[in-house]
C-alpha cells in the first residue's frame, strides 16, 4: 500500500507569512496565513522592508501552528516546499532560509516552487487536473494564459505587455481614493454602480492572446482629470464598474477563445484577481454552455497561501526534483 505523501509548504513572497501541510497534493491538513494588510494600509501599498521584518517576526509561530493544526510529527513530513520566486527578494529570503534551516535540521528534501505554479496548483486542491488545460493567471504582477499538457508542462500563449490586471486595479483604486488593497475595493464598489463609461478594450492584434492594461488605466485617469477640470462629478461606483467591465470582458473573451482554439478539457483560474466576484461571474456565464470544465478556487485559495505551494511541491517531490541547500531567492524567476 502506497504511503501518503505529506509536504510542508512555506510562502513569503509578498505580504503574507504562510505555512501549510498538504497530504497527497490534494488534502489540506493545515493552512495558516498571517496577513500584513493592516501594516501596509496606511502606505497605500506593500513596503518591502516592513514586509520582510514582519516575516521574520511571524515565520516561526506560523510554522509551529501549521504543524500543530495538522496533527503530524516531523517524521510524517516527507519534504519541505518553499516559494523561491518571483516576489520581493527580502520577503522571499525569509521563507527560503526558514525552509533550508528546517530541511537541514530535520534531514528532509528541499523543494523550490515557482509562486505562479503555486497559484495554478491551488486548483488541484479542489479538483483533479484533466489535460490539456488552460490556466488563466491573474494577479498583482502577472496576467498570462498558459496551456498545460501535463504536470509542470507550461506553454505560454499570452501575457501582459505592460501592467498586470491586479496592478491596474491598484492604480485605479488609488485614483478613486479607495483604501489598500485596491482590487477588492473596486470589485465591491463596482457592484453598486453601472458601467456607464465606455472605457477602451485592448484586444491588440487579431488572434493575439496578449494583454495590455496601461491604456485602460490612462483612460480612467484622463476621464477623472477631465471631469475635475470641467467641474463635473463622476460617481466613483460607475467609474469602478466601467473599469471592471473593460478588464473582465477582455480576460473572459481571450480565455474563451484560447480554450476553443487549443481544444482544452479544463479552464482553471489562478492568482489573487481570481477572487474578483465580477470576473468569477463573467467566466461562469461564458463557459456555462460549453463542454469545458471551468474551475476557480475558493476565495481563501486565490490569495497567497502555502497550501498551494505544498500542492505544487508534491508534484516536484514525486518527480524527485529537489533543490540543494544553496537555494536562493529569485525575485524574477520564470515559469518553465
Amino acid at each position: 500500500m502506497k504511503k501518503n505523501t505529506i509536504i510542508l509548504g512555506i510562502e513569503t513572497s509578498c505580504d503574507e507569512t504562510a505555512a501549510s501541510i498538504v497530504k497527497n497534493g490534494r488534502e489540506i491538513l493545515s493552512n495558516v496565513v498571517a496577513s500584513q494588510i493592516e501594516s501596509h494600509k496606511r502606505f497605500g501599498g506593500v513596503v518591502p522592508e516592513i514586509a520582510s521584518r514582519h516575516h521574520v517576526e511571524q515565520i516561526t509561530m506560523v510554522l509551529e501552528e501549521a504543524v500543530k493544526q495538522a496533527e503530524v510529527t516531523w517524521d510524517d513530513i516527507d519534504a519541505i516546499a518553499v516559494t523561491e520566486g518571483p516576489g520581493l527578494v527580502g520577503a522571499l529570503l525569509v521563507g527560503v532560509n526558514a525552509a533550508k534551516a528546517l530541511a537541514f535540521a530535520k534531514n528532509k528534501p528541499l523543494i523550490g516552487v515557482h509562486h505562479i505554479a503555486g497559484h495554478i496548483y491551488a486548483n488541484r486542491l479542489e479538483n483533479e487536473f484533466a489535460f490539456p488545460l488552460l490556466a488563466l493567471i491573474v494577479s498583482g504582477g502577472h496576467t498570462e494564459l498558459v496551456i498545460m499538457k501535463d504536470h509542470y508542462d507550461y506553454e505560454l500563449i499570452g501575457e501582459t505587455r505592460d501592467d498586470a490586471a491586479g496592478e491596474a486595479y491598484d492604480k485605479v483604486a488609488r485614483m478613486l481614493n479607495l483604501p489598500y488593497p485596491g482590487g477588492p475595493e473596486i470589485d465591491r464598489l463596482s457592484a453598486e454602480g453601472k458601467a456607464t463609461i465606455d472605457f477602451p478594450r485592448a484586444w491588440l492584434e487579431e488572434g493575439s492572446y496578449d494583454f495590455s492594461f496601461s491604456g485602460l488605466k490612462s483612460a480612467v485617469i484622463n476621464t477623472l482629470h477631465n471631469a475635475e477640470q470641467r467641474g463635473e462629478t463622476l460617481t466613483p461606483a460607475d467609474v469602478a464598474a466601467s473599469f471592471q467591465q473593460s478588464v473582465i470582458e477582455v480576460l473572459t473573451e481571450k480565455a474563451y477563445r484560447a480554450a476553443q482554439e487549443y481544444n482544452v478539457k479544463q479552464v482553471i483560474v489562478a492568482g489573487g484577481v481570481a477572487a474578483n466576484k465580477g470576473l468569477r461571474k463573467s467566466l461562469k456565464n461564458r463557459f456555462s454552455s460549453e463542454d469545458i470544465d471551468l474551475y476557480i478556487p475558493p476565495i481563501h485559495l486565490c490569495t497567497d497561501n502555502a497550501a498551494m505551494i505544498a500542492a505544487a511541491g508534491t508534484i516536484l517531490y514525486e518527480k524527485e526534483k529537489f533543490a540543494e541547500l544553496d537555494l536562493n531567492a529569485n525575485p524574477s524567476l520564470m515559469l518553465e
